[in-house]
Order: C-alpha cells, then structure tokens, then sequence
C-alpha cells in the first residue's frame, strides 16, 4: 500500500479521466516531466489519447473496467468534471482521486454549487432552485428581471441556459431547457468578467494565477488577456477569494473561480471549474509554471511551481468556424513570430467546437491582444490573400 502522504515521482503513471483538450495539455506536461499517462473515456482517438502512453475506451458507468483503469495507475484526476460520482467512488477504490469526488459532486452542479458558496460566505450572484415553469417565474418576482435560467447540471460554454425578459417566457424557457431542475439567476451588469486559476498541493500549499481579463462570444470563450485590465485591489481580492475556495473545498489540484467585476469593483461568483480552464491555456507561454504543470505537481504531491506571469499575453480561441472556408492558413498566422499556435487534435471541425487556440505575447495585454487577433484573422483564405498582396 502506498503512503498517502509520499510524492509520486517521475516515472509514475497518472490516470486521466476524460480524454478532451484539456487532458492533452496535461499529458503533454506529465510526459515532459518524466510520467507516463492513461486516459479513459468512452471516445477513441482522442485529443488525450493521441499523445497518452495508453488509451482506454469504456463508458464511464462501466464500474469494473473503471476499477481496472484505477488499478493500473498510481494517481488519477480529471480533463473535465461531468464524471459520474459512482465512477469516481470505483477509482477511488483502487488508487487516489484528486481532487477529490466530494469536489467534483459541488461543482458539477450549478445549484448545489450556487448553495455551497452562499452558505460559506462567498459572493455570488442572487439565485432561486425552480423545478416547474410556475417556480421560474416566482423566483424572477424574487431575483429581478431580465434573468438567466439554467439547467441545474452538466451545463458549459453557455449551453443549458435561456435569459428571460419577463414571466410570460417562463413557460417558454421552461419548456426547451427540457429539465426537470434548474436555476434562475439575477442578470448581472457586470463591467468585466475575471476568472483566477489556483491550485492546492496535498500538503495544503497554493498558488495562485494573476486574474485573467476573459471576453465571450455565443456564451464561448473567445479571448482572454493577462493581466487583467482592473485595480490592483480588485486583482488581489479575487486570488485571495479564490485561496479561501481552495481552503473551504479541500481541493488537491487546480480550481478557476470565474467572476462578474461589477463596475464599482465588486466581484461575483458566476462559476467554478475544479481543472485546467480555457482561459488559463496563455500560461503555458507567458508563465513560469503553466496551468497544466501545476495540477500534475498538485496531485503528484510535488512542489507548486511559479505563477509569475513572464510578459503580457492574450489567448484567441479557435473554433471550428474558422474551417469552414476551407484549411486555415497556418503559415500566414505563424508569420507573426511572437504568435504560438496550440492545435487539439481533433478531426472534425463543427461550428463553435474548441478545435486550438493562438497565443500572443506582447508588452502590454492590449498589444498581445491585438496582435493574437491579427494572427486568427490571417487564418481565413481572404485574409492570408489580402496580406500577401499588401
């Protein structure tokens, strides 16, 4: 039996559940640091799996072959949090889970995680549990109008919500979320969106990220800059929100709390994300210790690395839209030498699917920003035209 409180060194094998994107980034980092890695999911020829040691297909509610995946490696952790908790009590079985399947049942629930951070102190956005149409619309008379509704789980990149204006929609909305339990949120005028990502060691030491300034597009992820534009207290009261998260949910492993700063600057809670998040992919150019390396570190019990951001950046993502005039134009983006590119593997590009991203560094957020604009523009076949023309 291993000693819980022993590092996994170099040379371990990790466990992924999940096999997406964000569980490439991770085992490229595992991989660079001397681990090997096993991904699981019901998928073949994934994004993790195209760079893992081992691909395992299974569906997840395939409790022995889960055991068996567990059994195989020396730690196991998460590329998303949508896991069924009796997968995650099947892993946890046979080998450590971090973080841990009681932080992963908080977050994979946006009314169980709305209540969470109400009952511990945290801020966060008025809200109301409604099961029925009637529900909805008293809790509007209670949160405010216009108003978000939400399925109460397995929700992302604004999927499973409808704003409603008034509670005559209330039937409507009701009626195409097709749950049977959600959440009706106050519709928040928010200057800016912030999200902080953090990790916790299993010793119990953080780190945390500067905040990142993020912008959406069709409720996606579409650009994100570091440093966030906004006071200096305002950056420093939302990591320290952000460690207190970490405390009060034990997590071992990185956690991204994302905020609405209201215009006078104060910050909401909108969500949590127990894992690597989109908007903290810059940090693998711009930091010292990228996102993906911290949550290896975490779960291996090693030292957290440095969160020091080397040069202001900004991330573009890069959704299957850009493929839809044909194949991008890689060497007209790749033209700008302080451009990265970071591809996902994934072969089928449908509109609004997280196909990579572009990362820019420059001497101000701004500058990076717009130069990573610059550089997913030139993507498309009119823009490369137009620039080797100019």
């Amino acid at each position: 039996m291993r000693d819980p409180k022993a590092p996994i060194l170099p040379g371990a094998t990790i466990g992924v559940l999940g096999s997406g994107q964000l569980g490439r980034m991770f085992a490229i980092a595992a991989r660079r640091l001397g681990y090997r890695v096993h991904t699981y999911s019901p998928d073949a020829d994934t994004p993790t799996g195209q760079v893992a040691d081992l691909e395992l297909r299974g569906p997840y509610d395939d409790l022995a072959a889960v055991r068996a995946f567990a059994s195989a490696v020396d730690v196991v952790t998460f590329e998303f949090e949508n896991v069924p908790a009796a997968t995650v009590e099947a892993a946890a079985a046979v080998a450590p889970v971090r973080p841990a399947g009681s932080v992963l049942h908080t977050t994979q629930h946006r009314l169980r995680e709305k209540t969470y951070l109400k009952e511990h102190g945290f801020p966060v956005t008025p809200f109301r549990a409604a099961r029925s149409a009637a529900e909805v619309a008293a809790a509007m008379a209670e949160v405010g109008r216009p108003a978000l509704l939400k399925t109460a789980g397995w929700g992302y990149d604004g999927k499973g919500q409808v704003k409603i204006e008034a509670p005559e929609q209330a039937a409507a909305a009701w009626a195409a979320l097709q749950a049977d339990e959600a959440i009706v949120e106050a519709w928040v005028p928010y200057a800016c969106e912030l999200s902080v990502v953090a990790v916790r060691g299993h010793a119990g030491d953080t780190e945390v990220y500067a905040p990142i300034e993020n912008q959406h597009v069709r409720g996606i992820l579409d650009l994100s800059l570091a440093p966030a534009r906004v006071a200096p207290e305002v950056a420093a009261e939302a990591q320290a929100i952000a460690r207190r998260l970490l405390e009060s949910l034990a997590v071992v492993g990185v956690l991204c709390v994302e905020f609405f700063c209201l215009p006078g600057g104060a910050l909401l809670i909108n969500e949590l994300a127990p894992r690597p998040h989109n908007s903290g992919h810059l940090t693998i150019d711009a930091c010292v210790t990228c996102q993906f390396e911290q949550q290896l570190r975490a779960v291996c019990g090693l030292p957290l690395g440095s969160t020091a951001l080397l040069r202001p950046a900004a991330m573009a993502n890069l959704l299957g839209d850009v493929w839809q005039g044909g194949t991008p134009d890689w060497a007209a983006a790749l033209a700008l030498p302080d451009v990265k590119l970071h591809l996902y593997g994934k072969s089928e590009a449908r509109v609004g699917r997280k196909m990579g991203h572009l990362t820019a560094l420059g001497p101000t957020a701004e500058g990076a920003a717009a130069r990573v604009i610059e550089a997913r523009a030139r993507l498309t076949r009119s823009a490369g035209l137009a620039d080797s023309r100019g």
